[in-house]
């Protein structure tokens, strides 16, 4: 069964930063893959939140961009999701999420609360 290790949620002030990490496994990182995070909040559908391909072709959804940064650093087969200018609504679980060709793979969470 293949891991995705999320770690760096926390309880932040509205306005500030905090970066979150995914860990994939080395053999899965290597291959033609989609990395993305995606985030629910309470009472609401899951929703992606950024997209990063193996070439580091990056996509946002249009509520963090120029806020948020995703990216990857192959050495450690782990891709990021740098946060900044937190607002109460970020608030939510967020999940990374791993897409190859004919498999995909979901983290179990991690959890962003922004107060304000």
């Amino acid at each position: 069964q293949v891991q995705l290790v999320e770690s760096g949620g926390a309880l932040v002030q509205a306005g500030g930063s905090l970066r979150l990490s995914c860990a994939a496994p080395a053999n899965i990182f290597s291959m033609n893959i989609i990395m993305s995070w995606y985030r629910q909040a309470p009472g609401k559908q899951r929703e992606l939140v950024a997209t990063i391909t193996r070439a580091s072709t990056t996509t946002y959804t249009d509520s963090v961009k120029g806020r948020f940064t995703i990216s990857r650093e192959t050495a450690k087969n782990t891709v990021y999701l740098q946060m900044s200018s937190l607002k109460p609504e970020d608030t939510a679980v967020y999940y990374c999420h791993a897409k190859l060709v004919r498999t995909e793979y979901w983290g179990q969470g991690t959890q962003v609360t922004v107060s304000s």
